[in-house]
């Protein structure tokens, strides 16, 4: 009974949106009109679907798509390198160039990079939509090459591997299939999807592609449109759940945790040991808890914890740094804090918003997001060493756990939970009502 609705259903949907011609090359964009429709060839999928439901109905093959996956993973590996390789050599560099001390022009040195992301992002959105993803990938490892290349320290041009990896190894991966689709490359899109996930699977994806698919809005937005129009609460959202990402204060302690622990009688080593441990046990909780508890649960529980986090801090700092209760409370904060973080405001958000965003804004919508992310980045980056020296510990921190508390607030009103649901329901949920 429970297959034949399942059945029924698929065909339904069959009925609704069709089959597009086959009888085109790969790379001919095909469109075909919503007027026409073939009833006979509608049938003939739908019961060949039907059958095929009848001996699959598990979830997609994961093999096909893990080699796909392995290479993707190279890009957050690098994201996370360069946001943290200036960590460590932070201290030599400023007494190489002659400016150890001047906790501004430290704080300018991590801000350089911030800066130049910032710029990147500004323009990822219309490559993206423009060459495609895949092209894209490959396209932002060559600044990666080039930019390492100048550093004269080993911890910069030893990234060059992984990007050179990145940009080969994209090459044999598969094309986003809804970018191919939304360029009207039906064929290919669909030839794609049996890469990754086999052709039952494929099939039923197209035809959800099909669901989210817009004949009657054109193929460009512009940047007013995407912030003030019909999307302007999603973008908003997005560019919220960023902005309080950083302001949460969470990569002044990538940034400068060697230097804080420094100062606290720690060696550099064991602190970036430390914190990359507690990174690391936090994203696996994330793992296993994602698709359990869902987006906007992780989201809370680690903004809480992060808060939380930042009162012990603030109680540390107010005992003597060289007694022994205030090195542990200073020490354990801040991994307390890097490890919530990394549960749900470090993975969630880049996780969530290519979920909430439509396919018709999703590049640019992401790459507005991004640029937001960078700026405030770039500001924390620069500002957190002479602020800690003008304000003191306990109310830098105080600001960061405001922020925090924050976004607890935000996230709890105005984030949508999107496990369980497809990429057409979460879009008519954020839809503001006079567009539902």
């Amino acid at each position: 009974m429970v297959l034949s609705d399942f059945c029924r259903k698929k065909i339904f949907r069959f009925r609704m949106f069709g089959k597009f011609d086959r009888s085109s090359s790969m790379h001919k964009r095909v469109m075909v009109p919503r007027d026409y429709i073939n009833i006979n060839d509608i049938e003939d999928n739908a019961d060949s679907l039907q059958r095929s439901l009848e001996q699959d109905i598990t979830s997609p093959p994961w093999k096909l798509s893990l080699p796909h996956v392995l290479v993707a993973t190279i890009v957050p590996f690098l994201f996370g390198y360069h946001l943290g390789v200036v960590n460590e050599p932070l201290e030599t560099i400023s007494v190489d160039l002659g400016f150890h001390g001047n906790t501004m022009q430290e704080g300018l040195v991590v801000s350089t990079c911030l800066a130049g992301a910032f710029l990147g992002s500004l323009m990822s959105g219309w490559i993206a939509d423009g060459i495609g993803r895949r092209r894209s990938f490959q396209l932002c490892a060559l600044p990666m090459l080039v930019g390492a290349s100048i550093w004269w320290r080993v911890c910069f041009w030893v990234s060059t591997i992984p990007a050179s990896m990145l940009a080969l190894l994209m090459a044999f991966c598969v094309e986003s299939p809804q970018w191919l689709y939304k360029q009207g490359r039906t064929e290919e899109a669909e030839a794609e999807l049996e890469k990754l996930v086999g052709g039952l699977h494929a099939k039923a994806a197209m035809v959800e592609l099909s669901k989210t698919d817009r004949g009657d809005e054109v193929d460009t937005i512009s940047l007013v449109e995407m912030l003030c129009g019909r999307h302007g609460r999603v973008v908003f959202i997005g560019s919220s759940l960023f902005a309080l990402q950083q302001l949460s204060g969470i990569n002044a302690v990538f940034y400068f945790s060697a230097t804080v622990f420094r100062r606290a009688g720690v060696s550099s080593n064991l602190a970036n040991v430390s914190v990359g441990v507690a990174n690391m046990i936090g994203s696996f909780i994330a793992l296993v808890l994602m698709d359990k508890l869902g987006r906007k649960a992780l989201l809370l529980w680690s903004f809480f914890g992060m808060a939380v986090s930042t009162v012990i801090q603030v109680l540390a700092s107010s005992l003597p740094a060289s007694g022994p209760l205030g090195f542990y409370l200073s020490t354990s904060g801040m991994l307390l804090f890097v490890l919530m973080f990394a549960v749900g405001a470090g993975p969630v958000p880049g996780l969530l918003l290519p979920e909430i965003f439509p396919s018709r804004i999703r590049a640019k919508a992401l790459a507005f997001c991004m640029s937001v992310h960078w700026v405030l980045n770039f500001l924390v980056g620069l500002l957190f060493l002479r602020l800690l020296e003008q304000m003191g510990p306990q109310l830098l921190y105080s600001i960061f756990g405001g922020f925090c508390l924050l976004a607890v607030v935000f996230i709890k009103r105005n984030v949508l939970e999107t496990k369980g649901k497809s990429l057409h329901e979460i879009e008519i949920a954020l839809l503001p009502q006079e567009y539902s």
